[in-house]
């Protein structure tokens, strides 16, 4: 959306520092109702267009999931049904939601509605919705001057419907954050639905482990969930005592993945970073410490890895507002440094934060920044509506795509569960599994994928009988021996033909080093869910690195075979060293089978 729909909508959402907001429309797209546009123009523009006034807001765009409509006033049948077609393309766009802004001409014009033509629009869209299954809720509405002496106004609709083959739309967001900061607090008044009491009872429920209770640090990832249901409310323990009643109420759902903060855990962090595959990152500052410890790393983090971040600001009940704006523009200096090249976006309404989840979600540059407390609640509100109407970052068609492909997961956690047996978690990275499926899983320590049959399926705790590209989920695998298991392997089609390598090829910035990064160097290296120690064989070009320059490096890992994908996001630290890049090469393995040596090109299986 526009930064100059941003000003008529929400008065008080400002880029902080005094910036102006970016506008990312999506990319080209068509469907049938195109060639009828023309059409539904001209049935639609019954006002005049004033000489020489600019359109405030981009024309109308054929992709994406958000539609202008001047006004809907007893269409024909004939109308009608078309209508209803565009409705359903900007939902398959949107993979479940759309906006449509009421009053605003496909070219862009702010024109506005009288009350009554308002009401009758806003009545034929919901004729619309009910025919194509979907609900309807009015986000904001605002007045427009219009040189006329009856007041007319503009209204912002969300349209959510569930996708035919899913149980709900599903978005995932890592918390970030320095330890002490408040992340487990803030997710557990999000999800139980009762406010702190300002010594960390909230966070109980979400601490696996007893040192965790007893030192108030999480120390592991944890996950937790907000639903929404169609209508835009919130769905979470305070009304249903299980996550399999939230997952049956609840029409969108946000995973949390409660990442921790301390700098002695920063493995387990960057761990749950890389292979949880997460859809947006939420940083939560302290007001009352600002940028402190782990922080900045953190920061560093989302934007190396590239995932959208916001902002929330917690504990404000404990500060003096001064105290909240000098960390508010300790973040805007940051965030707008060379590095970072980030537009702050403070929300301090529910019209800020539509704007804010819109602008998010089509600029990269737009971050939003929210200042909340979690003992009294202000502005709670404020980043439900927020979380409530951010949109997924990909759309059908790009999900299709996914789903076409042979099915892959990612094994991020290994468990033994009584009388079920082997259970593995993790992401669906591509294609589609279902139970019951034949699966092969490795690499092993000696480059070999193993048989294994998915039992069952669950998401969010609930059962499942399909799993689609970028859901994650466990898996039983019945009686499967646990110890041929490890994290960073991956369960494949048997059609597919995994690279597997030891030896692999990746083009690095430093991003810091004490001295000079040379051959023979040992690293932790991170890709997707792979996290293994790795040694410097060779640095291309070049006898030694410093902080801040480019190489090709070959690296070998020490241990045993990788499954890897060339152009896969690469991060590697040791100490205070760290770099990040891409996988630009990978090599074969050999592995001796029957005392005979044969080499495993990329996907060659031995089973």
């Amino acid at each position: 959306m526009d930064s100059r729909v941003s000003e008529l909508f929400g008065g008080c959402c400002r880029p902080a520092g005094g910036g102006s907001g970016a506008t990312l429309r999506g990319r080209g797209g068509g469907c049938a109702w195109r060639r009828r546009r023309l059409e539904d123009e001209e049935e639609e523009r019954a006002e005049p267009r004033r000489e020489g006034q600019q359109p405030p807001v981009p024309a109308a765009r054929e992709d994406g999931n958000i539609e202008y409509k001047l006004k809907l006033v007893n269409p024909s049948q004939y109308r009608f049904e078309h209508l209803v077609t565009q409705m359903k393309w900007r939902l398959q766009e949107g993979r479940g939601e759309a906006v449509y802004q009421i009053g605003v001409e496909d070219n862009g014009l702010l024109v506005g509605l009288s009350e009554e033509e308002m009401r009758a629009s806003l009545k034929t869209l919901r004729r619309m919705a009910e025919k194509v299954g979907a609900d309807i809720t009015v986000l904001r509405e605002r007045e427009v001057d219009y040189d006329s002496d009856v007041p007319r106004r503009i209204t912002e609709v969300l349209v959510r419907k569930v996708p035919d083959n899913q149980q709900f739309l599903d978005l995932r967001v890592a918390v970030l954050g320095n330890v002490d900061s408040g992340k487990s607090t803030l997710l557990g008044v999000l999800t139980q639905g009762e406010l702190d009491n300002g010594r960390g009872r909230a966070r109980l429920n979400l601490f696996r482990h007893l040192h965790e209770i007893q030192s108030g640090r999480t120390s592991s990832i944890s996950f937790e969930i907000l639903g929404f249901n169609s209508k835009g409310e919130v769905v979470n323990y305070s009304d249903s005592r299980t996550a399999e009643e939230i997952c049956e109420s609840s029409s969108k759902m946000i995973t949390f993945i409660d990442l921790a903060g301390h700098h002695k855990y920063l493995k387990t962090t960057i761990f749950g970073l890389t292979s949880y595959c997460p859809d947006f990152a939420m940083l939560v500052v302290s007001a009352n410490t600002g940028i402190a410890g782990t922080t900045r790393e953190h920061l560093g983090l989302a934007m190396a890895l590239k995932v959208p971040f916001f902002i929330v600001i917690s504990k404000v009940d404990l500060c003096s507002k001064a105290t909240v704006e000098r960390t508010v523009k300790q973040l805007e200096r940051i965030l707008k440094q060379p590095g970072c090249n980030k537009l702050p976006l403070l929300v301090n309404s529910d019209d800020d934060a539509v704007t804010a989840a819109q602008q998010f979600a089509q600029s990269p540059n737009i971050t939003p920044i929210f200042t909340l407390s979690s003992v009294s609640g202000e502005n709670l509100d404020l980043l439900k509506v927020f979380l409530n109407i951010l949109p997924p970052l990909t759309n059908s068609k790009e999900q299709e795509e996914l789903m076409q492909q042979l099915t892959e997961f990612q094994v991020d956690e290994i468990y033994t569960v009584p009388e079920v047996g082997t259970v593995v978690g993790g992401t669906l990275s591509s294609g589609i599994c279902r139970e019951g499926e034949n699966l092969v899983v490795g690499p092993t320590d000696d480059g070999k994928f193993l048989r294994l049959k998915v039992c069952s399926i669950q998401r969010n705790r609930s059962a499942c009988r399909v799993l689609r590209a970028g859901q994650a989920a466990t898996l039983a695998l019945g009686p499967f021996d646990r110890s041929l298991l490890r994290k960073g392997m991956v369960m494949v089609s048997p059609e597919m033909n995994p690279t597997i390598c030891s030896v692999f090829e990746a083009e690095i910035v430093l991003l810091f080093h004490a001295t000079t990064f040379r051959k023979g160097f040992q690293v932790t290296v991170h890709v997707g869910n792979v996290r293994q120690t790795a040694i410097v064989e060779k640095i291309h070009g070049k006898d030694k690195l410093r902080t801040g320059e480019k190489a090709v490096v070959c690296f070998r890992f020490i241990k045993h075979p990788e499954y890897l994908k060339i152009g896969a996001k690469l991060l590697f630290r040791e100490g205070v060293t760290k770099g990040i890049g891409h996988v630009t090469d990978l090599q074969a393995i050999t592995t001796k089978e029957n005392g005979l040596e044969e080499s495993l090109g990329p996907g060659q299986l031995s089973f």
